[in-house]
């Protein structure tokens, strides 16, 4: 089968394992579309061509860059009468004018189509997104979402077609993976690791339960973005500064190392109105490392978690104290929590399960 996959997101060099791992399959022959970069808000995200075997990378020019409901590839039209995909994969979201433009392209040339969606709040657009949002839903073939809340939410919202529950993309197992050893004498290392430090991440909440947990600990923060003099002003007022560093962007190549250093991992997402934690990648990722998770009841976290970590209602300083202190003093505690995540990600997430369940999509996509 002919696939054509659309993803901004293969930017990233690590996400590339994801694509390595479906061109391994037979019967698929892959070409994925990238644009040269990607002006987020958050940072602008330029193409890292780090695992590119067995499918063909293109790059292609996007109009209204950094614009997630507006942007589109122009030249799209062309690249689908060259390729003539079976299969049109479109890694966005179905409110979107890229997704609308790329359907309606792929479906003139008698090509089968899906979305992906990561989408777990019911929102409303305007027009005429609210119309791209229709069309989408009325006649993709298929869509992968990336959470158990996104599925409501596009029942909710009209479509009827088939769908799985994947994640976007897992991890490299072979990259992310426990240290040889872990030096007992250095005290006790928590971290938080998310690429944007803002509100709803709760890294002060992270600032609050440590401020009287006792012993010998410390704190690594990564990541940038508006809250963090905030979050330095925090450690300050509560007498904690010199414990806490604050480590600023950590890239893709360097997160398996980051998180290695650690004993617990916290994610301390808190629900906003417009915002509520869709998967928690770095979940998965410390997990592999056979680092202790806890994170917070929000959207998809306790899912990811399962029975592999510890999880707290949102907002409960408290509780997250408790658990930091029960970790902290419980070493085999911390070893079997590392030893289930590790198990978890290799049954669930790693780039080879995530691919190989896409690819069972692509199949009962053309055999239905």
């Amino acid at each position: 089968m002919r696939v054509l996959m659309l993803s901004k997101a293969c930017l990233v060099g690590a996400y590339q394992t994801k694509l390595e791992e479906i061109a391994r399959h037979d019967d698929v022959e892959l070409t994925v579309i990238v644009p040269p970069v990607w002006h987020d808000p958050a940072g602008t995200v330029s193409l890292e061509r780090s695992h590119t075997k067995g499918y063909r990378l293109l790059v292609e020019p996007i109009r209204f860059n950094g614009q997630f409901h507006l942007y589109y590839y122009p030249r799209l039209k062309q690249r689908l009468a060259e390729f003539k995909p079976d299969i049109v994969h479109i890694d966005e979201e179905p409110y979107n004018l890229a997704t609308w433009l790329a359907m309606r392209q792929a479906r003139a040339i008698g090509a089968k189509t899906l979305f992906f969606s990561w989408q777990n709040l019911h929102r409303r657009y305007p027009f005429p997104f609210s119309q791209i949002e229709q069309y989408v839903l009325k006649y993709a073939d298929y869509a992968i979402m990336g959470n158990r809340e996104a599925v409501q939410v596009w029942r909710g919202k009209g479509y009827q077609g088939p769908y799985r529950i994947i994640p976007q993309f897992g991890v490299d197992p072979e990259l992310f993976h426990p240290p040889a050893r872990r030096d007992p004498g250095r005290g006790f290392v928590i971290g938080s690791a998310n690429r944007r430090l803002v509100p709803e991440k709760g890294e002060d909440l992270l600032l609050r339960a440590v401020a009287d947990l006792p012993g010998v600990w410390r704190v690594h923060i990564a990541g940038t973005g508006p809250t963090r003099p905030y979050l330095e002003q925090l450690a300050h007022q509560l007498g904690i500064r010199e414990r806490v560093q604050f480590d600023g962007p950590v890239t893709s190549a360097q997160m398996p190392n980051y998180l290695r250093q650690l004993d617990v991992l916290v994610l301390a997402s808190r629900t906003r109105k417009n915002w509520k934690e869709q998967f928690g990648r770095v979940l998965v990722e410390a997990m592999a490392c056979e680092v202790a998770v806890v994170g917070a009841e929000s959207g998809e976290i306790p899912n990811v978690i399962g029975s592999a970590g510890l999880t707290f209602a949102e907002e409960n300083v408290t509780a997250l104290r408790e658990h930091l202190w029960q970790l902290m003093q419980s070493p085999d505690l911390r070893l079997e929590l590392g030893r289930r995540g590790r198990e978890r990600v290799l049954a669930h997430y790693t780039q080879a399960q995530v691919a190989a369940q896409t690819v069972a999509v692509y199949r009962d996509m053309l055999a239905k």
